[in-house]
């Protein structure tokens, strides 16, 4: 049996079929796209009526006030913004940096307990995120004394095993006939690295530094636990001083969320290109 039938034979079934599937396809990205439209829908409201919640498609009347709002509501709104940039393009060149070097080191440098060492960082991948987070918290707060500095939130994440595993899988597709020919020309191990590894590895490192700036920008938790005053809070623990225990600012919430998620779509969008090369690598041998 064919893996893949264009029905040829039977045109309506063939149309059928796409039909079914382009259905099916706009269902899934109408869900997927709604809540992003809700926000930035929702931040357009009225702040005057920040307690309520409309359900409606279609607001009323469209006004920046509820922008305006966020940014009078607290003199550090604009200091949550600017930590964020600060810890997550900190932790996307770090990562950038470190997990490529690491890959590097793995796929094509030889060294002893290089398997062992690579098997316990695939092992340390497979401990929920929940179980690190006491421990954790402990070494840095207890015994490095460092809450509520950008220290704190920073060096928990400055490499991640998941961008070392990706790096290493890219660059040991790399033909070692590239390398042989470099030492042979006198090129050194990091001449190799900076001059030919890296330019050849730009696809990942794009896709590598789009999820993690993602993953550092979208990052809640952590940030929670570290910090104690408002000066050093995130633009995604600063959202929740609009919750309070009788109501809700919705529409001002909403504003800072879409404001926060712009810093995503500029760096997606701009690195769009790499990304979908990226995440294409591998799918078609020619």
């Amino acid at each position: 049996m064919a893996l893949y039938s264009n029905h040829a034979g039977n045109p309506k079934v063939k149309t059928t079929r796409n039909t079914i599937i382009f259905i099916a396809l706009l269902l899934f990205a109408l869900a997927t796209i709604f809540p992003i439209y809700f926000m930035v829908i929702s931040s357009f409201a009225d702040p005057v009526e920040a307690g309520a919640v409309s359900y409606s498609i279609l607001p009323s009347k469209f006004t920046f006030a509820s922008f305006k709002f966020f940014f009078d509501y607290s003199e550090y709104s604009y200091r949550w913004i600017l930590n964020s940039l600060i810890v997550a393009t900190t932790v996307m060149i770090s990562n950038v940096i470190f997990a490529s070097m690491a890959g590097y080191a793995f796929s094509k440098l030889r060294f002893k307990g290089r398997g062992p060492l690579f098997a316990v960082l695939l092992v340390s991948m497979m401990i929920p995120y929940q179980v690190t987070q006491v421990p954790l918290y402990i070494l840095v707060v207890n015994v490095f004394e460092l809450q509520n500095t950008y220290s704190a939130l920073i060096m928990p994440s400055i490499v991640t095993v998941y961008n070392i595993f990706l790096a290493k899988q890219f660059m040991s597709s790399i033909p070692n006939e590239i390398m042989e020919s470099a030492k042979i020309e006198g090129c050194s191990q990091f001449e190799i690295y900076w001059r030919i590894i890296l330019p050849l590895s730009k696809t990942v490192l794009a896709v590598m530094a789009i999820l993690t700036f993602m993953d550092s920008w979208n990052t809640f938790f952590w940030p929670l636990l570290v910090t104690n005053t408002m000066d050093m809070q995130t633009i995604q623990v600063g959202l929740k001083n609009f919750r309070f225990a009788n109501t809700t600012f919705i529409a001002p919430m909403m504003a800072g969320a879409t404001i926060s998620a712009l810093p995503m779509f500029i760096l997606f969008f701009s690195l769009q290109r790499y990304f979908l090369e990226g995440v294409t690598v591998g799918a078609v041998k020619g």
